[in-house]
């Protein structure tokens, strides 16, 4: 009875650490020490996905020494599909359970077994929790609820302040890349620094801009950054079905371009790497001029606030090209006025 009442003690405190000020850090700080303290562990440590890299990395932990050993991220991905199946995974004797790595450096470490869980967040694997013992231990279904639950908490608090901070970041992101986009009136100029700032501010593998030739209906492309020639000189995408709904004014998000029933170039796209996919019209006022593309290298999640800056990006660079074309038009019908005038000299 005395347990239970110290895990509503443990999630009363972490509860209210939500609604004060503390920094994320502190939060998982506080997350990580209540494992410890609540279930009589040596350690504990919180891993948290970074989709990028494709691995799990430590954000928090506490009692571990600087220089202890983690599992290889290889390793680690498989140990991590397993939790998830399993809903958690018990290390009896870490020092010698063959799932493991670095036996030695957890013997010298004091750690004898291990519990780990998954962090859930909206049904989405974010990250595990692995608590460590200093001594060989069995652990209560209660235990592992519990600390599956504490998990869960640390997801919600790394995904709030990951939220604000995307927020903040694409603010910001989203005035640079604006202003870089419409600081020239080189058309060519402007569809390269929309390509590039895009790609690389999102951590993009590439991008592709086609514009509508009207005359044709042909999607002719007109910028690209880190594309293969052999990939962009795939083939027509006038008629692929991502493009139609693009010039229709939809915006798609593609996870797995190699399985995705839309995608017409399914070969090309894993030869070239490329996995997920944003696709967004180009649009002037009420026409659509393009499609931009961009590419991921990684099964990536988009969120919805990254998708509607993608799409405010490209009307950006909508009227970034309207305003260059307009400024060209004026350059030359000033110039055929010129001739015009110096043509009819005589008159003055």
């Amino acid at each position: 009875m005395a347990k239970e009442k110290d895990y509503f003690r443990t999630f009363c405190k972490v509860s209210k650490a939500f609604g004060t000020t503390l920094s994320s850090e502190k939060l998982l700080d506080l997350i990580v020490q209540s494992a410890i303290d609540t279930m009589d562990a040596k350690a504990a440590c919180l891993f948290m996905a970074e989709a990028e890299a494709d691995v799990f990395v430590p954000v928090a932990q506490k009692g571990l020494s600087d220089n202890y050993l983690h599992q290889k991220p290889l390793k680690a991905r498989r140990l991590v599909k397993a939790i998830i199946k399993a809903g958690h995974l018990h290390f009896r004797d870490a020092t010698s359970d063959p799932r493991l790595e670095h036996h030695d450096a957890k013997k010298a470490e004091g750690i004898a077994s291990i519990l780990s869980v998954p962090v859930m967040v909206r049904d989405q694997t974010k990250g595990i929790l692995s608590l460590y013992t200093a001594e060989t231990r069995d652990f209560s279904k209660d235990e592992i609820d519990f600390l599956s639950a504490l998990a869960e908490q640390g997801g919600i608090a790394i995904e709030h302040a990951r939220l604000l901070d995307r927020i903040q970041k694409n603010a910001t992101l989203f005035l640079d890349l604006a202003s870089n986009i419409n600081s020239s009136l080189d058309i060519k100029k402007i569809l390269h620094n929309l390509t590039v700032d895009i790609s690389q501010a999102l951590g993009m593998k590439g991008a592709a801009i086609r514009l509508l030739d009207k005359d044709s209906g042909d999607l002719k492309l007109v910028a690209s950054y880190g594309l293969s020639d052999e990939f962009l000189n795939k083939g027509p995408v006038s008629a692929t079905q991502s493009a139609a709904q693009a010039l229709k004014g939809e915006t798609l998000v593609i996870k797995d371009a190699t399985t995705d029933k839309r995608i017409q170039y399914k070969k090309e796209m894993k030869k070239e790497g490329i996995v997920s996919m944003i696709v967004t019209p180009i649009k002037s006022r009420d026409e659509i001029i393009g499609v931009l593309r961009l590419y991921a290298g990684v099964e990536r999640e988009f969120p919805p606030d990254v998708v509607t800056m993608v799409q405010a990006l490209a009307h950006q660079g909508a009227l970034a090209i309207q305003n260059a074309s307009m400024y060209l038009s004026l350059q030359k019908a000033k110039e055929d006025l010129e001739e015009d005038i110096w043509s009819h000299r005589s008159w003055f």
